[in-house]
C-alpha cells in the first residue's frame, strides 16, 4: 500500500491578480513550489495586468471570514501570511479572527505584507484602513515585510540610506512588537538590492546585486510567501526571512516571458541555505529593480 506524504498547510489571505503574476495567484504558486499545501480567502477582486491596476473590489466582510473559518475547521495551516485587505472593514475581520476565534490560532505564525503603496506609487490600502492595520493587525504579527514607502508610514520617517533601512527596521519593531523586514530593492544610488531584518534580537543584513535587463511583477507575494512556507515547514523566522532571500533571488533569475512582460519563475526557486541565521550576514542573492503593481 502507498503510503501518501503529509504536508503542511499554509493560508493566504490577500487579494486576486487577473494577470497571474500576483497576489493570491503568486502565493499558491509559491507554497506548491516549496512543498505546502497553499489555502486561500480573497480579500479583493483586481482587475489588473503586469503593466498596472484598472480597478479594485474588496470581498464582503461576512464571506471572507467564512473563508478563513472554512480552512481552519478542517486544514489548520501551519502559517498564514497576508497580503492585499484594501478595506477597514476586512482588516477588522481578519484581525478579530485570529484575536478571537475558538479554532486553532493561538501559536499561529502570522506574516504581513503591510500593502499599503505600489512601488509604482498607487495607494492600494483605502485611509481609513491604515489606522486599523496598525493598531489592530501589526501587533499581531510574526513578521511584517514592508516596502520602502511602507516603512516610511510604518516608522514615520524617510529612509534615503542603508543606515535608515536598520533605524526604520528596529522603529518598526519598538512601535508594533513584531519582527520587521524592510524591503529595500528600491532604495537610490544602493548598488545592491538591500534588504534589513530585525526581531528585536537578531538583525540580518541580505544583500544582492541587481539582475539586469528584468522587469518583474509580484516579487513582494512571493516573498513573503515563502518566508510563510518556510515557517509552515518548521524554520525558525530568521531562517525563514534568509531562504525567503534566496527563494526569490532564484524565481527572479529564472524569469520567463510572458508576452511583452516578464513573470516571476517559482519553479526556479529554491530553499538553499547562505550561512548562518543568526547575527549580521550578507546573502549572495539577486534582486531586479521592478517590483509588483499589487504588492511590492
Amino acid at each position: 500500500m502507498t503510503k501518501r506524504k503529509t504536508l503542511p498547510v499554509a493560508l493566504t489571505i490577500a487579494g486576486s491578480d487577473s494577470g497571474g503574476g500576483a497576489g493570491i495567484q503568486a502565493d499558491l504558486k509559491t507554497f506548491a513550489a516549496l512543498g505546502v499545501h497553499g489555502t486561500s480567502a480573497i480579500a479583493c477582486l483586481t482587475a489588473q495586468n503586469p503593466r498596472r491596476v484598472l480597478g479594485v473590489e474588496p470581498c464582503a466582510p461576512n464571506m471572507l471570514r467564512r473563508q478563513i473559518e472554512a480552512v481552519f475547521q478542517e486544514l489548520t495551516p501551519a502559517a498564514t501570511k497576508t497580503g492585499m485587505l484594501f478595506s477597514a472593514k476586512n482588516i477588522s475581520v481578519v484581525a478579530k479572527f485570529f484575536k478571537t476565534s475558538p479554532l486553532k490560532v493561538q501559536h499561529l505564525k502570522l506574516v504581513v505584507d503591510p500593502v499599503m503603496v505600489s512601488t509604482s506609487g498607487a495607494r492600494l490600502l483605502q485611509p481609513a484602513a491604515e489606522k486599523i492595520l496598525k493598531a489592530s493587525l501589526l501587533p499581531l504579527a510574526t513578521l511584517v515585510t514592508p516596502n520602502l514607502d511602507e516603512a516610511e508610514i510604518l516608522a514615520d520617517r524617510k529612509i534615503l540610506s542603508p543606515e535608515d533601512l536598520r533605524s526604520a527596521a528596529h522603529k518598526i519593531h519598538s512601535r508594533y512588537g513584531c519582527a520587521v523586514l524592510v524591503k529595500g530593492g528600491h532604495l537610490k544610488n544602493c548598488p545592491e538590492a538591500m534588504d534589513v531584518f530585525f526581531d528585536g534580537v537578531t538583525e540580518l543584513l541580505l544583500t544582492a546585486p541587481f539582475v539586469r535587463g528584468v522587469s518583474t511583477h509580484g516579487t513582494g507575494c512571493t516573498y513573503s510567501a515563502a518566508i510563510c512556507a518556510a515557517l509552515a515547514s518548521g524554520h525558525d523566522l530568521p531562517h525563514a526571512v534568509e531562504l525567503g532571500k534566496n527563494f526569490i533571488t532564484a524565481a527572479i533569475a529564472g524569469s520567463y516571458r510572458i508576452g511583452k512582460h516578464f513573470a516571476l519563475n517559482p519553479l526556479a526557486g529554491r530553499f538553499t541555505d547562505s550561512g548562518g541565521a543568526g547575527g549580521r550576514t550578507g546573502s549572495s542573492s539577486s534582486h531586479s529593480k521592478a517590483g509588483c503593481s499589487c504588492c511590492s
